[in-house]
């Protein structure tokens, strides 16, 4: 089976990873970070918009393999900090349908020392 990159405008410079990667009618997307696409900044001190900036990097990756969030089957959430988990779960709630993805969250020490990074698996139509 054919194994197709998938971006969301260009390609990550130097990165040793594809955003994501669509096999058959699956789309794989890499960890996303709270990298605001408009500012080019990471977004720090507002963990709810950080939640978001990483469903909105996720979505936009999906939507160049033609699906979106209300397609994913499966979902990977980084805490830095697990009392962020409530926090998370008012976003992630709000962002996803009525049958909410399965789910992972664990607490990691997080690259550029952001608060939270997603992961995600989506079904193409």
């Amino acid at each position: 089976m054919d194994r197709t990159p998938v971006y969301a405008g260009t390609p990550v410079s130097g990165a040793p990873y594809t955003p994501g990667i669509q096999v058959g009618n699956l789309v794989f997307v890499s960890g996303q970070v709270p990298l605001d696409a408009a500012t080019n900044s990471i977004v720090r001190d507002d963990f709810e918009r950080a939640v978001n900036v990483c469903l909105d990097n996720v979505a936009r990756i999906l939507q160049s393999a033609g699906t979106d969030l209300g397609n994913c089957v499966r979902v990977g959430v980084f805490l830095a900090n697990m009392d962020n988990f409530a926090r998370l779960n008012a976003v992630y709630a709000s962002r996803f349908g009525e049958v909410k993805p399965a789910r992972t969250c664990i607490q990691a020490q997080l690259p550029l020392g952001v608060d939270v990074e997603i992961e995600a698996i989506a079904l193409i139509p």
